[in-house]
């Protein structure tokens, strides 16, 4: 079964940064991380999940919602079977669960809480 563990989230002050890291394995079949694309969502209280950013496969070509354009970075490291999201200038409407998610099998992460407050 494929597993995803997202890490890096925390409490950090307006304009500060974080860096969120995501490692999935247990891929078969042939398969391997560099195969799929990869997304970041997140989610805060009482709303629904959105997507945040993207990154395809071997292309790299990235998507951003227009929300966090100019502020945050998605990237990977095929090599450590790892997808990162690089956030700066946080913002309080930032704050949510963010999960890391594995395009194809359709597979989450269990999330990594980020909070921006003073």
């Amino acid at each position: 079964q494929i597993r995803v563990v997202e890490s890096g989230g925390g409490l950090v002050q307006p304009g500060e940064s974080l860096r969120l890291s995501c490692v999935a394995d247990g891929f078969t079949h042939g398969y391997t991380f560099r195969h799929y694309d990869m997304s970041w969502y997140r989610q805060a209280p009482g709303k629904e999940r959105e997507f945040v950013a993207s990154i395809t496969n071997v292309y790299l070509s990235t998507r951003y919602a227009d929300s966090v354009k100019g502020r945050f970075t998605i990237s990977r490291d095929n090599a450590r079977s790892s997808v990162y999201l690089q956030m700066d200038s946080l913002v309080p409407e930032d704050t949510a669960m963010y999960y890391c998610y594995v395009q194809g099998p359709a597979v989450w992460g269990q999330g990594t809480q980020v909070t921006v407050a003073s």
